[in-house]
């Protein structure tokens, strides 16, 4: 046998060792594709054009009004009759079982400091603090049993966004469009309408990332107020045929360059937005000139009244949007004017009368344009208030305010193939907790995207030898009970 040098005994490992590796990424190629086979999962083109849903859908569109914060259930629209004849006496410790905190499972019960009162044709009750949505009632699914994981802000919000309590996920904008893409290529899929004073919700610019998807589906956010977006036109003039020239040129050199650099997301990203800043110079400019609209529009919504005219420019701008095929808009309140730690009958008032009025208006806009089939509104915070009374030793119960109360909360829905004039579960006598028909964050998700067309197990993306998807492996349901 002849010796064997020791260069030649590694040169042979060594491809020992590639054949073996070589083998196994075979071998996991071969495993997801069967699994892909297996549960008929298709891969997803990562691009904007649109795509077609895995069934027929019932909505087109989303208007997500996002009321971080957490808006109170039981002083909006899940009335209590027992906190009045509880008021000031310690909550039933059957009722506070499920709470995470012991905090949460003491306190005075407080009752409303609102009046409520039923409308519409089903007569569902709603707050005197929201009287232009009452109005609307017979337009929405009002969901009393809604419930979340965690009673804290950022946790909440990243489970409302993205099925987990922690970053690194995408969010339900980014899986939307995602699965269906844009119906206009000039404008983006996913449009964040956030405070134009520029004050970031919480958890910032992670409400609207597309983490591990390509950055094509990730938000981009406009302002409500002068160029949509910065830098958009530029600070000279040219001819219309020299400036195609130059896209022409940029288009082909942008092209050689990425020829050259194949799979690499972020750099197809960054040219296909380049390209889409190029096509929005005219359309988002024009999308967003909300001078072209009535007086008795803007008066629906709110406009140029205090109180009113910023969320009131933002719905108008949502209606606009979605009207020129943009999938996905979300909206976020000042701040988080929904927390109402304090004095909840003074600082929940003020909550509703900026963001009332133009909800209303959207609702009664969509619907007269013959666009609330089609688009699917979503209102709601990432948890509810406790029935509790929050307070020192010093306060007065006149000027209490509430905690998060994750355990049981409402939302709504309207429009986009959902029942109207419904109010779906309930939470117990005194407010604390859903408990019949309760629906998750990740069922409400699942919901949503049944009323786009897609099956929620079968929205994937495969990450690691793991299909993941918006409702991860939590146990799930479509709420087929508010589907129209």
């Amino acid at each position: 046998m002849a010796a064997i040098s020791r260069r030649s005994f590694f040169d042979r490992m060594t491809d020992g060792l590639y054949g073996v590796a070589l083998t196994s990424l075979i071998g996991q190629q071969n495993l997801m594709a069967e699994n892909q086979k297996q549960h008929n999962i298709h891969r997803i083109p990562e691009d904007l054009t649109p795509k077609r849903p895995h069934f027929t859908p019932r909505a087109k569109s989303v208007i997500h009004l996002c009321m971080q914060g957490g808006p109170s259930q039981v002083d909006l629209f899940d009335p209590k009759p027992a906190l009045k004849k509880f008021h000031g006496k310690t909550a039933p410790r059957e009722l506070t079982g499920n709470a995470v905190f012991e905090k949460d499972r003491t306190g005075k019960l407080m009752q409303s400091p609102f009046k409520f009162q039923q409308y519409g044709k089903t007569g569902a009750w709603v707050s005197e603090a929201l009287p232009h949505i009452a109005e609307e009632v017979d337009q929405l699914t009002i969901i009393r049993s809604m419930y979340n994981v965690h009673p804290n802000h950022e946790p909440a919000i990243y489970k409302l966004q993205s099925g987990q309590t922690f970053p690194g996920h995408p969010v339900l904008g980014s899986w939307i469009t995602y699965g269906l893409g844009n119906e206009n290529q000039n404008l983006p899929a996913y449009v964040v309408l956030a405070d134009p004073s520029n004050r970031l919700p919480v958890n910032n610019v992670d409400n609207w990332m597309s983490a591990y998807l390509s950055p094509l589906y990730q938000g981009t956010r406009m302002k409500a107020t002068g160029s949509p977006l910065l830098n958009l036109a530029p600070d000279y003039s040219e001819s219309e045929q020299v400036a195609q020239a130059k896209q022409r040129l940029l288009k082909q050199l942008d092209r050689m360059h990425q020829s050259q650099r194949p799979g690499q997301q972020e750099l197809e990203a960054r040219i296909r937005n380049y390209e889409m800043a190029a096509n929005m110079q005219l359309e988002a400019t024009q999308t967003l000139d909300i001078s072209q609209e009535t007086e008795q529009t803007l008066s629906m919504y709110g406009i140029n009244e205090k109180e009113t005219d910023n969320f009131g420019r933002r719905c108008l701008l949502a209606r606009r949007l979605v009207e020129n095929g943009v999938r996905f808009v979300q909206l976020y309140t000042r701040g988080q004017v929904w927390d109402n730690h304090q004095n909840i009958q003074k600082s929940l008032s003020s909550a509703c009368r900026q963001t009332d009025l133009p909800i209303a208006g959207l609702l009664k806009d969509l619907r007269q344009r013959g666009l609330l089939d089609s688009t699917l509104v979503l209102w709601g915070g990432e948890f509810g208030r406790l029935p509790t009374a929050q307070i020192t030793s010093e306060s007065k119960m006149q000027v209490a305010g509430r905690d998060h109360g994750p355990y049981g909360f409402s939302a709504w829905m309207a429009g986009g193939g959902v029942k109207q004039g419904l109010v779906y579960g309930n939470t117990d006598e005194v407010g604390y907790a859903s408990v019949e028909n309760r629906v998750s964050i990740q069922d409400w998700h699942a919901t949503i995207l049944h009323l786009l067309g897609m099956n929620h197990e079968k929205l994937v993306y495969e990450r690691n030898g793991l299909g993941e998807r918006l409702t991860h492996q939590f146990p799930t349901r479509v709420v087929h009970d508010i589907i129209a």
